[in-house]
């Protein structure tokens, strides 16, 4: 059971999206694409600056609608939302010390998706640093050591996080080392990651829940988006809008999101409120190489979840 409901109407909506999407995408599998959708209905219980208690938030009933909303994925670089949030529950009880340094690596994790960032994250969440192979006994304590992370999530005891994998730095070229010992030899031990445990994680945020409301306030800060940065800007590779949810949304749109992509695949998990609209969470997984290079699938996917939220 999820934190959402189903519901008959955005069901039926997002069906006829998917079989649209389909006709207009032949390429896309039916087994290439996730993805969870969450509309807020009024009274809109998210970006209120964290007005209400942890426990008060969670007994408010929420509609969406999943499709392979529980399939593991592998989530690029939308895990930087996870470690995001382990970060300030870490200097929120005081396991780690606010810097200057540490401030310049977050940011640069989530508003330019820095890999070099991330690594630095990881390794100050977990005591670890990359480096050149272990032995056994050394070996199984530095593992024990990284999956700290997955310990915390676990802790929370959210059904929608009981099957993620967080636990490896995000790479440019690959894993080397004890890194390359610790994905696997298949890499079998990958970051995984489901659209809905994305949209719960996402939907505690977007509310002022996740670690405190003061820590749930600076992740939206950053997680802030310019929505008229629709073209990307010479020797730009990504801007993570162009490409993604927030290409096709108005300039008067206000977007917070985190995207993920390799040569393999090309994610996007958004927050979106559009004047004359129902504020929405949208989170969208695609996999497959000729989708990964595909820019126009997730804006055209976002065009028409926007249109079906028109007040």
């Amino acid at each position: 059971m999820t934190f959402f409901s189903p519901n008959e109407t955005l069901n039926h909506q997002a069906q006829n999206i998917l079989n649209t999407t389909w006709q207009e995408f032949p390429h896309l599998a039916k087994n290439e694409i996730a993805l969870t959708w969450i509309v807020y209905d009024q009274p809109v219980i998210v970006n209120t600056g964290g007005a209400l208690s942890f426990e008060e938030f969670w007994q408010y009933p929420l509609q969406g609608f999943s499709y392979r909303g529980e399939e593991k994925i592998y989530p690029a670089s939308i895990v930087k939302l996870f470690y995001l949030v382990a970060i300030q529950e870490w200097l929120h009880n005081a396991m780690i010390s606010e810097s200057p340094e540490l401030n310049r690596a977050i940011k640069d994790m989530i508003i330019d998706s820095s890999n070099d960032a991330t690594s630095y994250i990881v390794d100050l969440l977990s005591g670890t640093t990359s480096g050149s192979e272990l032995s056994f006994g050394p070996f199984e304590t530095w593992k024990y050591q990284r999956n700290i992370v997955n310990r915390y999530f676990q802790s929370l005891a959210w059904e929608e996080l009981a099957t993620i994998n967080v636990n490896q730095k995000t790479w440019c070229d690959g894993p080397y080392g004890r890194e390359r010992m610790f994905v696997g030899e298949i890499y079998e031990n990958r970051n995984m990651l489901t659209t809905n445990a994305v949209a719960r994680l996402f939907h505690s945020i977007i509310g002022g829940v996740a670690v405190s409301s003061q820590a749930s306030q600076r992740m939206m800060n950053l997680l802030k988006r310019d929505v008229t940065q629709k073209k990307l800007l010479e020797n730009e590779e990504e801007n993570q809008i162009n490409g993604f949810l927030g290409e096709i949304l108005p300039n008067n749109a206000n977007l917070w999101s985190k995207a993920g992509w390799t040569s393999t695949v090309r994610h996007d998990c958004a927050y979106i409120e559009i004047p004359d609209h129902k504020p929405y969470l949208l989170i969208i997984f695609t996999e497959g190489k000729k989708n990964s290079q595909n820019r126009h699938l997730i804006p055209f996917l976002s065009a028409q979840f926007a249109k079906v939220t028109a007040i």
